[in-house]
């Protein structure tokens, strides 16, 4: 009889140090996921930030070494460009056209994470203001950001980025 409740009593408390362990380990998993949600909206508004300021070189640090940005508009692919040279010189070659650039990031959805990937949607709109033609105009864009991440070295990085330009006004600033 003692046997047996010694027995009892021993898988007992292995039984609620097992739950312990494995309620810690959700626990730490469900903040994991939080940090890694939170890490990737920063990405997106620190590339944002980066462009309104025209710090480029700081931008496609941003994104993998062989990182990827196709850009579509009207349904037609304007531009595929592929590692962070490439990146720096188109971004720094359209962002000279203008004095004045401010993107308003909204909706953000994580629509895959793993521990090391993740792929989202973002929403965008950008205002750009500059000469053209000798006349101030403001272009304002309404952009999809489709991105693939990964993470390297406990950072998250674009590897892929899809821009969908759906919408584009431009005006003349009076």
């Amino acid at each position: 009889m003692k046997t047996t409740t010694l027995i009892v009593i021993t898988l007992l408390f292995s039984l609620a140090g097992y739950a312990q362990n494995k309620k810690q380990n959700s626990m730490e998993s469900k903040i994991q996921t939080i940090e890694d949600k939170m890490a990737i909206k920063q990405v997106v508004d620190v590339f944002s930030n980066l462009a309104d300021t025209k710090e480029i070189d700081k931008q496609v640090l941003l994104f993998t070494e062989d990182g990827v940005v196709e850009s579509f508009a009207d349904g037609q692919q304007t531009s595929s460009l592929k590692g962070r040279e490439q990146l720096q010189q188109a971004f720094s070659g359209f962002l000279s056209n203008f004095h004045t650039i401010y993107h308003q990031n909204g909706q953000q959805t994580i629509d895959e994470l793993t521990a090391k990937t993740a792929k989202t949607t973002s929403y965008c709109q950008v205002i750009l203001i500059g000469k053209q033609d000798g006349k101030e105009m403001k272009t304002q864009m309404f952009t999809i950001y489709k991105d693939e991440w990964v993470k390297q070295n406990g950072q998250w990085l674009i590897k892929h980025r899809t821009s969908n330009f759906v919408h584009r006004v431009v005006e003349e600033v009076k």
